[in-house]
């Protein structure tokens, strides 16, 4: 075992890369699919991802682009995709300088808040990183246009939810409803593959399960997350099956939930969970 419950995977598999002298991230390599998270911010998170076949990359939402660029100059990569989440400036505030650098750069986005922005995206467009497929999800509420980009390389899968899903919670409701937010949780992204590994924006996971710890005290895969999340200081990527094991927002048809915020409808069950935990 690497650690409590994080399997051996092989070289192939995982490589590590030090961010910094305090932090230790992952890059996750299966077919030709490398997903390579940059620690930026205080707790945000960008990424790089590069098909290894044809050598071609994109930045998700590089809010610090000089971190973002050291990292794709490392690898030695052909950077031609932008990709943005949604329009908050933690998420996209490096887009214009970037550009400056890189000014033939495709910028995706929802809207036209995204600065830079290229290629506004609708709801299941899909387009190319070199030949991985992606597909724009609009998982709304968070913001009115927050995109979740879902990726496939055969059997590989990961999506990038931004602040829409994180390990173990959810972002606020800023511009939707708790309506919104079930329906981009629990009927778009909770309808992907279970091995899909989920890249959110933010490194909330601890505070996440301790909250979610106090509405399901009782779920076995939640305290075994938590002990995992304790002995590690960078936990993404987290998969879709995971979080429907311990993630309250993402469980709110189940009976625990439902006692813990005393609602019954799903939408009123996710509403109560989000002032819950506004106030946790």
């Amino acid at each position: 075992m690497l650690r409590s419950g994080l399997k051996i995977l092989s070289k192939k598999s995982v490589n590590y890369m030090w961010a910094n002298k305090k932090r230790m991230i992952f890059q996750t390599v299966c077919n030709n699919m490398k997903v390579i998270p940059v620690p930026v911010l205080q707790d945000n998170y960008s990424y790089l991802v590069i098909d290894e076949k044809t050598n071609e990359a994109a930045v998700v939402d590089p809010v610090e682009p000089e971190k973002v660029l050291k990292v794709a100059n490392e690898q030695g990569v052909n950077l031609k995709h932008l990709i943005t989440t949604h329009h908050h400036d933690d998420h996209s505030g490096g887009n214009t300088n970037l550009v400056k650098e890189k000014p033939d750069l495709i910028v995706y986005g929802g809207d036209n808040r995204i600065p830079s922005v290229t290629n506004i995206v609708k709801d299941n467009e899909e387009f190319k990183i070199g030949q991985i497929d992606v597909k724009a999800l609009f998982t709304i509420c968070h913001t009115s246009a927050s995109v979740s980009f879902y990726l496939q390389d055969k059997n590989d899968r990961a999506v990038f939810t931004g602040d829409t899903l994180f390990i173990g919670g959810c972002g606020r409701f800023f511009e939707g409803t708790a309506e919104q937010m079930h329906n981009s949780l629990n009927n778009i992204l909770a309808k992907l593959p279970k091995d899909t590994k989920v890249y959110c924006g933010h490194e909330y996971t601890k505070s996440n399960l301790k909250f979610a710890a106090s509405v399901e005290p009782d779920n076995e895969f939640l305290q075994q997350k938590i002990q995992w999340a304790n002995e590690n200081e960078r936990t993404v990527p987290s998969t879709i099956g995971d979080e429907l094991n311990f993630n309250p927002f993402m469980r709110v048809d189940k009976e625990s939930i439902k006692k813990a915020t005393g609602k019954q409808d799903p939408v009123e069950v996710m509403a109560a969970l989000r002032e819950m935990k506004n106030k946790f």
